[in-house]
């Protein structure tokens, strides 16, 4: 199954416009008395809520296909006539067997009346009729029986999809384990094991982060169109072949079959791709020579070929998808947003944490820096390596350097001396499904004591600490690892909102040597640390080669004022690439249009109708609704706003995000009242929703009710406590209440877990002195001043307390 599963919480899916929990903003808030720091919060109502984040962006670009007849699909039968080796190595594949309907040789589980208990519900497997059928809890909570429709997956787990009468298939958390039995295998388990999973729960096997249509269907089968109706909100996804065949990656196949008969106007299709519309053919012609200097292999010629990675990165990226009209050889951007290095998804050194897949950290590796592709490394029809273990490596690295325990300081044989152990360790998904790693990366040890990021080291010396692997690894080489990649402490630093976050971010947006992703990632992230400096790199960006660069830099922005918008985002309104046409045309919408010539109002109109398909591609997604209500609202068209959050709410009634933006929307016209029904109406389907009590809290506030107030923020600060931000406001509100020392004490929690954070630093200072206690605030004011070492209010502002603290 795919990503969804790993996330209890979709809200990531919204699009970003104001300001998140514990985002860093301008200190500016400091000077606020309490009193109207309250008022502020009150005002603000829910908009924190607006940047959630989202599915981003996109990868390298790729050439036009030529003009040609559109081509149709012909089935792997029909390739395996003519490429009977290719057909025979990917039968029995991961690609192979990726879906299958469920038959008795299809289907690896028990079937002869197992039973499994999870969550107080015990489920049974068994035959009836000819089918496979599992009885087990449903959206209802009761047993109920299901025939299995397809198996799914092959090893190290197989799931089972059940078909639902509206088109949906949905994937059963309750998994096989077809490893040996050896191995712990041949067994029943579930997904999410100590989680009691009930049928209440978003990771149900029944809700909508478990549908196959929208989370799997296109990386499992070949030629998938979704087909969902959003009028009757039933699917009729379809598929050429069941599996992932020849086609999914050669593209439809009828003009290669024309081209290689001859048939019909054949010659039209012979521009050197045989009738197909790009050639998979980066490693031809090309030489990989090892450097007796260095050890290592260098490309000839050199290059740093896309197409197939790209080509890969469809299906083994993180990604969103916004449109089933992949056209091969088009960029990946035009119908996929790939995610940054997000810090829920990587480690701030960019290994994976999250369930991230291949590409992402592949584009992060000197590998792909120096032209290595997927098909280097793995037989692209088989799925298996080209040999085994490490030979793959020593196919480019000298065996008389890098095979020794002069390079690895192990004995030979042991996992110490195994480049993939060292270079690519694993993380386990799914609960059984080890990963590696694609980034191939230097161990540094180092990182996880400054960072906590995981190393190679300790994975395999569990029982050691990371400071001794760092040690032991700087006295084998004399020096600390450096590695390639460097951004680490950047992305880090910007995580916590520390000193210098912003001009670390931008050394390394400005670092032409660092991976195009983590380029981007770091100007994703300036948006938060606004600067001139700032504004030059990310003015610099726009123009960048690579799309994913220019994706970042026009989100990052979005929240400055509208001139400076128009004048650089418009250009990028006709980017070669859609999502970054998408994402510019999102940023600038509400601007003045008579700001724009007449030819940027086009296509202003053209890339919102672009963005707006593309959310409405994903109609059965409660997250597109919201994204649609977000533009509506922007472009102050409060009726179709109100409309598109309505229906997010009925898309799925437990999204919280579409509720708080709902009410949040009448708030903002003049309808607060209305917006208590909703939150109240979200709190009694998910009591737990830090969100919903926060804007709930805020309406409260506003609405002087300060005891239920404090109540529903109080609840707010304590079910999230990772969240500055509602800590912040829970201690505001308290102050404003009357309770200063207990505001104070809030403070003071929120700083303990989050010392960087601007706007609990700014409520210390403005109390501090409000209790006629200078000496605290001058200590406040200088450890915010730390963090904005060029704000001139800040020093003013420490020399009057300077002055104050000697009276």
């Amino acid at each position: 199954m795919g990503r969804g599963k790993k996330e209890r919480r979709r809200a990531a899916a919204t699009r970003p416009t104001e300001s998140i929990p514990g985002s860093r903003r301008t200190s500016r808030t400091m000077v606020l008395s309490a009193a109207a720091a309250l008022a502020a919060l009150a005002i603000a109502a829910g908009a924190w809520w607006w940047q959630s984040g989202r599915p981003v962006s996109v990868l390298i670009a790729g050439g036009s296909p030529p003009s040609r007849p559109p081509a149709s699909y012909v089935g792997h039968a029909a390739c395996g006539q003519c490429h009977q080796q290719a057909e025979q190595r990917w039968r029995g594949s991961h690609h192979d067997l990726a879906m299958q309907p469920a038959t008795n040789a299809s289907v690896a589980g028990d079937f002869n009346n197992a039973r499994f208990t999870y969550a107080g519900v015990t489920s049974s497997f068994f035959r009836r009729d000819g089918k496979l059928v599992v009885r087990t809890d449903g959206p209802d909570g009761a047993l109920h029986d299901y025939d299995v429709k397809y198996a799914f997956g092959t090893s190290p787990l197989q799931q089972y999809l059940i078909e639902f009468p509206d088109g949906r298939l949905q994937a059963l958390g309750i998994a096989w384990d077809t490893r040996p039995r050896a191995q712990g295998g041949q067994r029943w388990f579930h997904l999410y094991p100590g989680q009691n999973v009930t049928h209440r729960d978003e990771l149900h096997w029944t809700s909508p982060s478990q549908n196959w249509n929208y989370m799997c269907a296109e990386c499992h089968s070949t030629g998938v169109r979704k087909n969902y109706d959003a009028k009757t909100r039933q699917f009729a996804t379809a598929y050429a072949e069941v599996n992932v065949s020849c086609e999914a990656c050669h593209e439809p196949g009828s003009n290669h079959i024309a081209w290689a008969k001859k048939e019909g106007n054949w010659r039209s299709l012979d521009g050197g791709t045989k009738g197909l519309a790009i050639a998979l053919d980066e490693r031809n012609a090309v030489t990989w020579a090892i450097s007796a200097e260095t050890g290592n292999a260098q490309r000839t010629p050199a290059a740093r070929p896309a197409r197939e990675v790209e080509l890969c990165g469809r299906c083994h990226a993180r990604r969103g998808q916004f449109s089933d009209d992949y056209v091969h050889g088009r960029p990946l951007g035009d119908t996929h947003r790939v995610a940054l290095l997000d810090d829920r998804l990587y480690y701030p050194d960019g290994q994976i944490r999250d369930e991230v897949y291949e590409y992402g950290s592949f584009l992060q590796s000197k590998m792909f820096a120096r032209g290595v592709t997927c098909s280097d490394c793995h037989d692209p029809h088989s799925g298996t390596l080209r040999a085994p273990g490490s030979q793959v490596c020593l196919g480019c690295h000298a065996s008389q350097k890098y095979e020794t325990p002069k390079h690895h300081f192990h004995a030979a044989g042991s996992r110490g001396a195994d480049c993939v152990g060292c270079h690519m360790p694993t993380t386990t998904y799914m609960v059984i499904d080890p990963r590696h790693d694609h980034s191939i990366r230097v161990p540094r040890p180092d990182l996880s004591v400054k960072l906590g990021a995981p190393n190679a080291c300790t994975g395999c010396h569990s029982g050691r600490p990371a400071e001794w692997a760092a040690k032991q690894v700087e006295a084998w080489y004399g020096h600390a690892p450096r590695g390639y990649q460097r951004y680490a402490e950047a992305f880090r630093t910007a995580s916590i909102g520390g000193p210098g976050a912003g001009d670390l971010l931008q050394a390394v947006a400005r670092d032409g040597d660092q991976p195009a992703i983590a380029r981007a990632s770091a100007l994703a992230r300036l948006g938060i640390f606004p600067s001139p400096a700032a504004g030059e790199v990310v003015r610099a960006g726009l123009n960048d080669p690579d799309p994913l660069v220019r994706r970042a830099a026009a989100g990052a922005l979005e929240g400055s004022e509208p001139a400076r918008r128009v004048e650089l985002l418009a250009p990028l309104l006709d980017d070669p690439v859609r999502v970054v046409r998408m994402e510019a045309a999102r940023a600038l919408a509400g601007s003045p249009r008579e700001r724009l010539t007449d030819a940027q109002r086009k296509a202003l109109d053209r890339g919102l109708a672009e963005y707006i398909a593309a959310e409405q591609f994903n109609a059965d997604r409660p997250e597109s609704h919201v994204n649609l209500g977000l533009l509506y609202a922007a472009e102050r068209k409060s009726t179709e706003a109100e409309e598109a959050l309505k229906v997010a709410l009925e898309v799925d009634t437990r999204f919280v995000p579409a509720a708080v933006n709902l009410a949040d929307l009448y708030r903002a016209t003049g309808r607060d009242v209305e917006g208590e029904r909703v939150l109240r109406a979200a709190i009694e389907r998910d009591p737990r929703s830090a969100p919903a009590h926060h804007a709930l809290g805020l309406f409260l506030v506003r609405q002087q009710r300060m005891p239920e107030a404090l109540t529903e923020l109080e609840a707010a600060a304590r079910l999230t406590p990772e969240s500055a931000r509602y800590g912040y406001v829970y201690a505001v509100a308290l102050n404003g209440a009357g309770r200063p020392r207990q505001a104070m004490e809030t403070l003071l929690r929120v700083l303990s877990r989050h010392p960087y954070d601007r706007e609990t630093l700014a409520a210390l200072i403005a109390y501090s002195r409000e209790q006629a206690n200078p000496a605290q605030a001058l200590a406040y004011t200088r450890r915010l001043a730390e963090l904005e070492p060029a704000n001139a209010e800040m020093r003013q502002l420490i020399q009057r307390l300077e002055s104050d603290a000697r009276r």
